[in-house]
């Protein structure tokens, strides 16, 4: 049995597809903490999907929303594992944001190019920033692109767990030894 810390917040940073939500699911359960989807959020307090607020608001819309609603979110509550967005540290002030305060421990998810192209071809059609990509060659030059950007704010995370050829409950596991 796990004890936890008090005010334990964990914040799941990696790119689209590195599985967020899925460890942060299980992670949570095994902690017995809440889990929380940034993206769940965010469309609910807009009472609308993240494709729609991307397609008629913008992504410099969604972006200050999502930045607002996570330091509500990081402020307002203790004890939960969150599932970020791929962005969401990348932009505004986030990564210092969550740097900056102590009871945070951010959680790098970090995968190959070559498993982020397998997974994120298989669901680009719920994805907005890829949904327009056709091709397997156009969405690996997309990722690498991405990721070569977002590597810096991505890597300032805490603990980086690598996620290549694990599954869900061996990740958990990783992210469970560099705990405790």
């Amino acid at each position: 049995m796990l004890e936890q810390k008090k005010s334990m917040k964990i914040v799941l940073l990696g790119y689209m597809g590195s599985g967020k939500s899925s460890v942060g699911e299980n992670l949570a359960t095994v902690l017995k903490a809440d889990f929380l989807d940034l993206d769940f959020l965010i469309e609910s307090a807009e009472n609308d999907t993240i494709n729609n607020i991307f397609s008629k608001k913008g992504e410099i819309y969604f972006r200050k929303k999502e930045n607002t609603i996570l330091k509500t979110t990081l402020k307002g509550r203790d004890n939960f594992v969150l599932a970020t967005g791929g962005g969401t540290p990348c932009y505004g002030n986030i990564i210092d944001f969550l740097k900056n305060k102590s009871n945070i421990l951010t959680i790098y998810l970090k995968c190959s190019l070559e498993t982020l192209t397998k997974r994120l071809f298989e669901e680009k059609t719920k994805r907005p920033l890829i949904s327009h990509l056709t091709e397997k060659e156009q969405l690996n030059d997309f990722i690498r692109k991405h990721l070569f950007e977002r590597s810096f704010y991505y890597t300032q995370a805490d603990i980086t767990i690598n996620c290549d050829d694990a599954t869900i409950d061996e990740i958990v596991q990783k992210i469970i030894l560099k705990l405790f």
